[in-house]
């Protein structure tokens, strides 16, 4: 079902829909090597087959996975002899170029300037982080997005009703309501939704009219629906990113949605049950001291009922966290103190702070005119200075005028006598 014409390709219209950069480039006939970055089943390598079409090249691949340095020498022999002997462009595709190493990724950079082919590269991992500079410095990067529910639909009609490359000579039926199940278990992924469609093909009720996919036909085909999901990789980034943010913004239902989202898919629990604590120690802090405390409890309970009734104690946690009042101050105040603690140096102790336990030490004055606080009124002695002399005056904890800081401030201000 690979199609062969930008009129039956799926989806990335914001590529190849009328007047966008790489449809002209194709239409136009304007050669360049390029990056395709997108999930798996969006069409990169079908994409790369098209433009070799267009641009009349001949086209070559290999796989990250099982080619070394010896097979691009080989690649690279045949298109400087297309190029030399019959005057014909070659596309190179290299399909999860992540794969190579930096050694294998410098082996393209010369003919690549020097015009031998046209390099086209296939990844699903972020290209910032696993290629390298050089060889990003000399393509240009799409990115292909996920295919849509409307997307998909359309491509399994197809692949069901052709009879020549699809399953159309089976006399298939399959019921709209299977059908929006197929399209939403492929969770944008078109090489998935039309291997499934094969399968039950293949597991297919017989009826009088034909063979029929129905929704029990799927379960048994799609046994568990992997969500995209990469532990370590962007998707992993992005959705523990979209969860902090929410709970930062207290959108209770959205970072419920993204927890969800991301235990759904098979992330540890006890994962975002760390980065739980982070939360609130670095969004609410002293705002909500219970916040911390709550992430700790939900932390442990999980540990000890395990799945899935631990994972809601971690929900309630998130929940909790959104609603909770917010305050960065404790975490704003200790990345400044510690700046300061890394550039000041050893600074000493002001003598009026150091214990004294020997005569010695009394005698070079350790411990001398220290005012003890509990003998002050209000357990607190006015003007006493406890900063390194060089720091004295220096302000790092600022409370905010929210949840229980908003009565730290006033007490802060009251015995500053502000």
């Amino acid at each position: 079902m690979r199609p062969q014409s930008l009129e039956t390709y799926v989806g990335q219209t914001h590529l190849l829909g009328t007047g966008k950069p790489l449809r002209r480039a194709l239409e136009q006939g304007h050669p360049h090597s390029m990056l395709l970055w997108g999930p798996p089943g969006t069409g990169k390598t079908t994409l790369a087959r098209m433009i070799a079409n267009y641009w009349q090249a001949e086209f070559l691949a290999l796989s990250a996975v099982l080619a070394g340095v010896k097979d691009i020498r080989a690649a690279v022999e045949q298109a400087d002899n297309n190029r030399q002997q019959f005057n014909r462009a070659t596309i190179l595709f290299v399909d999860e170029v992540h794969r190579f190493n930096k050694a294998q990724q410098d082996a393209f950079l010369p003919h690549i300037e020097a015009g031998t082919l046209i390099f086209i590269g296939a990844t699903t991992e972020n290209p910032s982080f696993e290629l390298n500079n050089a060889l990003l410095s000399r393509v240009r990067t799409y990115v292909l997005r996920s295919l849509s529910h409307d997307d998909l639909i359309p491509l399994l009609h197809l692949a069901i009703n052709d009879p020549v490359q699809g399953l159309g000579a089976r006399s298939l039926d399959i019921s709209a309501e299977a059908l929006q199940q197929l399209a939403q278990l492929a969770d944008g992924d078109a090489r998935r939704a039309l291997n499934w469609l094969e399968m039950a093909a293949d597991l297919a009720d017989e009826t009088p009219t034909g063979l029929a996919i129905t929704e029990l036909t799927l379960q048994e085909v799609v046994q568990v629906a992997p969500r995209r999901f990469d532990k370590g990789g962007d998707l992993f980034y992005e959705q523990i990113s979209a969860l902090h943010k929410s709970v930062r913004g207290t959108d209770p239902d959205a970072a419920l949605y993204w927890f969800c989202r991301m235990i759904d898919a098979g992330c540890d629990p006890l994962y975002v049950a760390r980065r739980l604590v982070r939360m609130a120690t670095e969004d609410i802090g002293t705002a909500d001291p219970r916040a911390l405390a709550l992430c700790l409890n939900a932390w442990d309970s999980y540990e000890r009922l395990g799945s899935p009734e631990g994972e809601l104690a971690l929900a309630q946690a998130v929940l909790y966290l959104a609603c909770a009042p917010k305050s960065n101050a404790a975490y704003v105040a200790y990345k400044s103190a510690l700046k300061d603690a890394q550039a000041s140096g050893s600074l000493e102790v002001p003598l009026h702070l150091r214990n004294a336990p020997t005569t010695f030490m009394k005698k070079l004055d350790y411990g001398k005119a220290y005012r003890y606080a509990h003998d002050e009124p209000n357990a607190y002695a006015t003007g006493e200075a406890y900063l390194p002399e060089l720091l004295q005056g220096r302000r790092y904890y600022e409370p905010v005028e929210r949840g229980l800081e908003l009565k730290i401030r006033e007490k802060l201000r009251h015995l500053r006598g502000e």
